[in-house]
């Protein structure tokens, strides 16, 4: 009897699942809160250098606020004000003749920036002047979050194979609460950075834990559905997330509320199972017969668990070593899990990267940024209900590999849609950011489904921890747009295409059991074509 069969005898898709669901949706609604955070909190408003504190004299004083501003700065090609750059001194004959500006000597602001605040009352760039020659802290704001993000998912996989899924929630529960609510009470950059990254930190084991949680206690049939239902709440809180923003447009106030929701989430964790698969591969029969039995309990089969003596569970799942603990370093031991470690690792990287490339420049399509936003969140759902049937009727493989190959060449086709064309060049970008969240959608599923049990938590967070690297890198890749304009998006597209080229590499897991132990998956034939 394997554990599968167990579960299906228990109902693999009941209350009790419903109920497993539920409980850490709380936790998973802040995800993109925080992750998409940066597209609002480190907005740059158009702004100007500050000119009040100028004394040049009479002359200057008796002039308008508008005549000194048109004196005082540089007009920019498509009329605004220059963000950056100022007269050395008064040029009085521009109140004449505006466009005699011929070598004008400027020199950078000298007293500060005076910032448009009718869409953002306050955000990183006005409150810390990270603009013009800070501009790159600004950027660098978000890829310090990811960078948190990207070690916890090594720390979480590695805690919650060694700790269990439950332990580990809680860990991660408290950290970004605590320095969530803490980030948004900074003093200065640094230290609000020291703590963004503190929150990324707690936040990516949320982001793998509840997945595989979930995912463990559901039978085969159930999988695909469950997997997509899960991921449903990052989309509906992506376009929730716009009207959060529209209504709290300053940077304190919203960063403290996105982190709210972290608080119910510790206390629903009272009542969420550990995993019963990671109790049994663990040696912890008793504990995996107690959670069964209120599983079966829940979903009205009380009288099968009844029957079955813990006992027979410790021989479900055959583990050679019950004492041996697992390390990424068994990612690497054994021939079929390294190759598998390799190529699951690329298409994570890619699919990430091209994911937040989309998702972190949403100023970028000439649109509202609040209605793209919106866009962008909702546009994800039928993205969803797209993989669903996609990975139920063509496999997993075949589904990942093709969503990623379209997202490419969405990427690649807005290189070439005029930038004036805004609606077009947004209903393009929000297509390719559906085809990349089904890409994302399909691959947690995916992954889940090919590391063994005693490795699924480690095999995840090391493909989050390359993913984690992708999505850093992706705000320092927007910034090559100084060098060409549709560098970032050549960039992105290629990565799209890496990704689906590895993908296609992987094996099918459409209708499989999930391996529980390493033997199982250098011993598994299917593994073979990898």
């Amino acid at each position: 009897m394997k554990f599968d069969d167990i579960l299906a005898e228990v109902t693999g898709f009941g209350r009790f699942q419903l109920m497993t669901i539920l409980l850490m949706t709380a936790a998973r609604m802040t995800l993109p809160f925080h992750y998409l955070l940066n597209n609002f909190i480190a907005a740059v408003p158009s702004h100007h250098c500050n000119i009040t504190s100028l004394d040049y004299g009479d002359a200057f004083r008796n002039l308008s606020h508008e005549e000194r501003l048109i004196v005082s700065i540089p007009v920019q090609e498509d009329g605004t004000l220059s963000s950056c750059q100022m007269f050395a001194e008064p040029q009085y004959h521009l109140l004449i003749d505006s466009s005699n500006v011929t070598d004008l000597p400027t020199v950078p602001c000298q007293n500060g920036w005076v910032y448009d605040n009718t869409t953002f009352k306050s955000t990183l760039a006005t409150e810390w002047d990270l603009v013009c020659d800070n501009r790159r802290l600004n950027k660098a704001s978000a890829t310090i979050f990811f960078i948190g993000v990207m070690l916890g998912a090594a720390v979480f996989g590695y805690l919650s194979d060694r700790f269990g899924r439950k332990r580990a929630l809680l860990v991660s529960y408290v950290t970004s609460t605590i320095f969530g609510f803490t980030s948004a009470f900074s003093s200065n950059f640094t230290m609000f950075a020291a703590m963004r990254f503190f929150t990324g930190l707690g936040l990516s084991g949320t982001s793998m834990v509840t997945v595989v949680l979930c995912i463990e206690w559901m039978d085969i049939k159930h999988r695909t559905a469950v997997g997509i239902l899960t991921s449903m709440d990052w989309s509906i809180s992506t376009a929730l997330f716009s009207l959060v923003a529209y209504f709290v447009n300053d940077w304190r106030y919203l960063t403290a509320t996105v982190t709210c929701p972290m608080c119910l989430a510790i206390i629903c964790l009272w009542w969420l199972p550990e995993s019963a698969r990671w109790l049994i591969s663990n040696g912890k029969a008793e504990s995996a017969h107690f959670y069964l039995t209120k599983c079966a309990k829940v979903n009205g089969r009380e009288q099968f668990m009844a029957d079955l003596k813990p006992e027979v569970l410790s021989k479900v799942i055959l583990v050679e070593n019950e004492n041996k603990k697992y390390s990424f370093l068994d990612l690497v031991r054994t021939p079929r899990m390294r190759r598998l470690a390799l190529l699951t690792g690329i298409v994570w990287f890619a699919v990430a990267c091209t994911y937040y490339g989309l998702s972190l420049k949403i100023d970028g399509f000439g649109v509202n940024i609040y209605l793209t936003q919106f866009i962008f969140g909702a546009i994800e759902v039928p993205g969803k209900a797209l993989i669903y049937f996609s990975v139920k009727k063509i496999g997993r493989r075949f589904s990942q590999a093709g969503s990623l190959v379209l997202t490419g060449l969405c990427v690649l086709c807005n290189i070439f849609i005029p930038r004036d064309n805004g609606v077009f060049r947004t209903a393009v970008g929000a297509l390719g950011k559906m085809l990349a969240e089904a890409a994302f959608t399909a691959l947690y599923l995916y992954t889940t489904e090919l590391y063994p049990t005693v490795m699924r938590q480690n095999g995840l967070g090391y493909c989050s921890f390359l993913a984690r690297i992708g999505v850093a890198l992706s705000p320092l890749i927007q910034l090559l747009e100084e060098v060409w304009g549709q560098l970032p998006s050549a960039i992105f597209s290629l990565l799209a295409f890496a990704g689906a080229l590895s993908a296609s590499f992987l094996p099918e897991t459409k209708n499989i059991c999930l391996p529980e132990t390493v033997e199982d998956v250098e011993r598994t034939r299917y593994l073979a074509l990898i």
